[in-house]
């Protein structure tokens, strides 16, 4: 597979290569192309589009593939040749009662060992093992979470105390009293909003034993919270949910406001300097794909072009050397709206409650031969200390 990447990485370079030589030919004096040109010109930039996108998917897959052929986790022995026995949720009693109960193939003796999961709402809460296999599922699904700082709480708001403002050293006389300037704090709380979704699956699936319960779950939960949460991340306004980068009281700052209705290449160098250099060590711009789109288009002073494509694996794009992500729930380019982020994104808390639940509903879906599965998780985020992002906002 990974010859097959490169091999779509190479031809992606190749294509850009050939997109920016057009450009660069078709220009006008004007700095414009014609009706045609632009036309010719969309058709690589799409194609340029489409092969990351494959890419990504199959950098995606050799990842789990790679994941699911080793050990899922580390025996703990006690004395060589002795393998401690997990307990808990951790344990395969627990585990195989759980998925006996979730195919409706549940007995006393089930539902016994499925009491030391038991949640507050009805359901039970997920194995141990299985719990990871979710969170992957919602990294592979959700960019936040793979830039982010991620916590796990028990209960409860967690405080986190953030330096306000910073003391400083002075020149004094000598044998003259030193002045006292002390750091101020502040706090930032992290709660736990619950996210949810349902997923029906048929009764003649659940009973075919060669269906994979858990894989589809773990996919179509990823899938489902993995959005949800990203819009959250980015965009929420915190009520009923995360607090998102660009929200206007609590996001990042605004580094720099477009001049015109389009972003042009200063612009985009001064939304750079913005932020302050030692966030810039680790800075990721996040946008669109129509804002990137935009981007690919413009040049620095040595005639470069600000927008690079990755040809090795496990890199991505680039916007001056800083890895760029792309995301739907970006907003796109229109008056008053913020389009880019630029920053550390590990100010960005993520702060899972540990116990995720699912429940059977064996009655809600009877009528047409499926059973449901409700599944909740708690989550919030917030960016803690908001000039590590920088946001570019266009001309209102």
């Amino acid at each position: 597979m990974m010859g097959k990447i490169m091999e779509l990485r190479e031809k992606r370079a190749r294509v850009w290569e050939q997109a920016k030589t057009f450009l660069d030919e078709r220009r006008g004096e004007d700095d414009l192309l014609s009706a045609e040109d632009a036309l010719t010109y969309e058709k690589m930039e799409i194609e340029v589009v489409n092969l990351g996108k494959e890419i990504e998917r199959l950098e995606r897959q050799a990842a789990l593939d790679l994941e699911l052929s080793q050990a899922t986790s580390t025996v703990l022995k006690s004395r060589p040749g002795v393998e401690r026995e997990k307990e808990g949720r951790a344990s395969n009693e627990y585990r195989e009662a759980f998925w006996r109960h979730m195919r409706n193939r549940s007995d006393l003796e089930v539902r016994n060992s499925l009491t030391v999961g038991t949640d507050s709402e009805g359901g039970y809460l997920v194995p141990d093992e299985f719990e990871r296999t979710l969170i992957e599922a919602l990294e592979a699904e959700n960019i936040m979470r793979q830039l982010a700082k991620v916590i796990t709480t028990s209960s409860g708001d967690k405080k986190i105390p953030v330096v306000a403002s910073k003391g400083m050293a002075t020149w004094v006389e000598e044998e003259g009293p030193i002045l006292e300037d002390d750091d101020t704090f502040t706090q930032v709380s992290i709660g736990a909003y619950k996210v949810a979704t349902m997923i029906k699956v048929s009764e003649e699936l659940l009973n075919d034993s060669v269906f994979d319960l858990e894989g589809y779950i773990a996919k179509e939960f990823g899938r489902r919270i993995g959005a949800k949460e990203e819009e959250a991340f980015l965009v929420g306004n915190g009520q009923g949910k995360p607090t998102g980068i660009f929200d206007a009281d609590h996001g990042g700052q605004i580094g720099v406001t477009t001049a015109a209705a389009s972003i042009k290449m200063d612009e985009i160098f001064d939304l750079f300097y913005s932020l302050k250099s030692p966030y810039r060590k680790r800075a990721v711009f996040i946008t669109n794909d129509t804002t990137v789109k935009e981007i690919r288009k413009l040049k620095d002073g040595q005639g470069q072009y600000l927008w690079q494509p990755s040809l090795k694996v496990g890199e991505v794009d680039t916007i001056l050397n800083c890895p760029v992500k792309t995301s739907v729930y970006v907003p796109s380019v229109a008056p008053g709206e913020k389009v880019i982020a630029f920053g550390d994104f590990s100010y960005y808390w993520i702060a899972d409650r540990q116990d995720r639940s699912f429940q059977r509903l064996s009655e809600l879906y009877a009528a047409t031969g499926q059973v449901g599965f409700r599944t909740t998780q708690r989550v919030d985020g917030r960016l803690i200390l908001q000039e590590a992002i920088k946001i570019l906002q266009m001309k209102g």
